[in-house]
């Protein structure tokens, strides 16, 4: 190491004074390489060692024939020692690998630089030896000649230690220089000179080559280091710091390709409920740190090894190794528990609720997306179920997703090939027995299945936006056949949520109105209760903007959902429909009939209609009549039935009327 800092002082000499002071820091910083760059370049020195071991036997070679010619025992003694040191740096760089961690860059350097000045100082002395002791020319011009050689090609081949390769060169190539002019003839000492000149060629060309390749070095490093930093930025969510959907699925194929095969892990996945409402009443920002705040909380009940990821919006993903099933159930008992702990934000206290679905590997699925699919299906069925609890996966769960999506590809050809049929039912007047409205229900005759029930199709239809094509096609159609009844006769449409808040739903109506030539005030939309469970303009732009052209709105369901008498009071109701679990269901007493004696009285002082429905006996008739009802629909006065069949109920209806007349 003490030739190392000789050439360094050699390289770079000390100013006096204060340039001295200024240049020295600026060249330390230029020169500093990073311990990662400075490995790479020792790497290079023990690269293709096999060169190392042709050059070897090259020099030594030239120094046993010198030997054999001259007769000279100073030079077998010199072809040994090159040997010995030749075959000693062989076996140190096959057996010194600077991929092990265990080699440290300081004992390579050392290592190598040994046996590389080593080597070269006894090649130069003994090429020097040649010319000091006259012997015969072709000797001297075999070993001054390998001498030579070597020093210029190591030093472009170890140009990555400059030091090293100048060291080499100067070891092989300054004892020839002055054994030429200790000789003092004028062939060596232009030799000599010669020499000379061609060692500060030979540290340009090496110093050039070291420049390229630490800087080339150094600009891969640095490529890398911003090549992994972007990586890391385009696997981490910007809002929690966790990992995000490209992150969890990096994650989930590392640990799954990891994994022993009796390995069981878990993917829960968690959906914040009814997350939308803190954004809207309090900010994205605030929403922002409710995130934060239930980042946080996953993170400290998840077990180590664990990753967690927002997977975008309100949901997150926690997959983690676990023991089976009940320990899966008692993390995701921890996580209900953190994340339904009271927030504080800016003095605000905030409770957040969660769904959780559950997927188990290998039960669920045995590679990333099969158990994702599995974790979705089973969050669907939670957020179905009634929302903030948890449902593992079940392999009936698939099959009704295949069930779901057979009948969303069905409906859409049925709605072509006009397998659909509109059925009505009546709604009459209590106290009269007339017909008053008859309500439009969808009926759907499969050829090959038979009759659909409506609960299996809408609720598929309203997941899968079908629900609008089919809402307008149900009102057109009604609105025709509802165009040839009497004019006191009116016809009732039930409307889903999804068609009233597409666009262009009031132009729907009225393009069906139009077409059928019916009178606005003929049609009645019946709408839910959980219609008005978001504020949304859309909802009340679009009952507006028919109100006033005279559709007539109706409350359905009355009674189930969150009764609040608010939408009564905003909007123009002249109907509200008493859901038939309070007329018929199994908990039909005192209690529901008082429910539905408050209603009724509440319809009639704000002049509007009230209607019982489910009605099936003659007692439930008079006990809903009784309460107030003044208009009733049920399977005790008429089923659901075509067209033709509710005009000759009319007719029938007219027809006895008549004979009453005349009687």
């Amino acid at each position: 190491m003490g030739v190392t800092r000789f050439l360094n002082a050699l390289l770079h000499p000390a100013r006096p004074g204060l340039e001295q002071g200024r240049e020295q820091p600026s060249r330390e910083r230029s020169d500093q390489l990073s311990e990662r760059v400075r490995r790479m370049l020792v790497t290079t020195l023990y690269a293709q060692p096999s060169s190392l071991a042709i050059g070897a036997l090259a020099t030594v070679s030239a120094a046993g024939v010198s030997a054999w010619i001259a007769g000279l025992p100073e030079l077998w003694v010199a072809a040994v020692i090159l040997g010995m040191i030749a075959v000693a740096r062989v076996v140190a760089a096959l057996g010194l690998s600077p991929d092990s961690e265990g080699n440290s860059t300081a004992t390579l350097e050392m290592v190598y630089e040994v046996g590389a000045f080593s080597y070269a100082l006894a090649l130069g002395c003994t090429a020097a030896f040649t010319i000091l002791v006259g012997t015969n020319a072709e000797v001297v011009v075999l070993m001054v000649a390998n001498a030579l050689g070597y020093g210029i090609g190591v030093s472009a081949r170890n140009a990555g230690r400059l030091t090293i390769a100048i060291g080499q060169l100067a070891l092989s190539c300054v004892p020839i220089a002055l054994a030429c002019f200790w000789v003092g003839s004028i062939g060596f000492i232009a030799l000599g000179f010669t020499i000379l000149l061609l060692i500060p060629a030979m540290i340009s060309i090496a110093t050039n080559i070291f420049k390229v390749l630490r800087d080339s070095i150094a600009a891969a490093e640095t490529s890398k280091k911003l090549a992994d930093k972007m990586q890391i930025l385009a696997r981490t969510d910007v809002v929690t710091g966790l990992a995000n959907r490209a992150g969890l699925n990096h994650a989930m194929v590392e640990t799954m390709m990891a994994v022993e095969d009796d390995t069981c892990l878990a993917l829960f996945w968690i959906d914040l409920d009814r997350f939308k409402e803190v954004n809207d009443l309090l900010g994205h920002p605030v929403g922002d740190r409710v995130l934060n705040e239930v980042a946080k909380r996953l993170r400290s009940v998840s077990p180590e090894g664990a990753t967690v990821a927002r997977f975008g919006g309100d949901e997150f993903i926690v997959f983690c190794p676990i023991t089976g099933r009940k320990d899966a159930e008692r993390l995701a008992s921890e996580v209900h528990a953190e994340i339904m702990r009271p927030f504080r934000i800016d003095g605000e206290r905030l409770e957040v609720r969660a769904s959780l679905g559950v997927a188990m590997l290998p039960e669920h699925g045995r590679d990333a997306d099969t158990l994702m699919q599995s974790a979705d299906l089973a969050l669907y069925h939670a957020k179905v179920g009634g929302r903030s609890q948890t449902c593992f996966y079940d392999s009936a769960m698939s099959r009704d997703l295949v069930r779901r999506r057979e009948i969303e590809d069905e409906l859409r050809s049925a709605l072509q090939r006009d397998e659909l049929s509109i059925f009505f039912q009546p709604i009459v007047d209590l106290e009269t027995g007339r017909i008053k409205t008859f309500e439009a229900l969808v009926r759907w005759f499969h050829p090959e299945k038979g009759e659909l029930r409506p609960d299996e199709f809408i609720p598929v239809a309203e997941e899968t936006g079908v629900i609008v094509t089919l809402g307008n096609w149900i009102t057109a159609q009604a609105a025709r056949v509802a165009a040839s009844w009497p004019e006191e006769v009116t016809v009732a449409v039930n409307l889903s949520p999804l068609q009233i808040r597409a666009p262009g739903a009031a132009l729907g109506i009225k393009n069906a109105l139009r077409e059928a030539g019916l009178d606005p005030r003929r049609l009645e939309l019946e709408v839910t209760e959980s219609l008005f469970i978001e504020d949304n303009h859309a909802t009340a732009s679009f009952i507006e903007e028919l109100s006033e052209i005279g559709v007539r709105f109706a409350l359905d369901d009355f009674g189930t959902g969150y009764s609040s008498l608010g939408y009564i009071n905003k909007f123009p109701f002249s109907k509200i429909k008493v859901d038939r679990s309070f007329v018929s269901g199994t908990q039909v007493g005192r209690k529901s009939d008082a429910i539905i004696r408050a209603v009724a009285e509440m319809g009639n002082t704000l002049g509007m209609d009230i209607v019982a429905e489910g009605l099936e006996t003659i007692e439930q008739v008079q006990a809903v009549k009784d309460a107030g009802c003044n208009l009733g629909q049920g399977y005790y006065f008429s089923r659901a039935v075509p067209d033709y069949l509710a005009a000759m109920l009319l007719a029938q209806e007219r027809e006895q009327e008549g004979r009453k007349a005349l009687g």
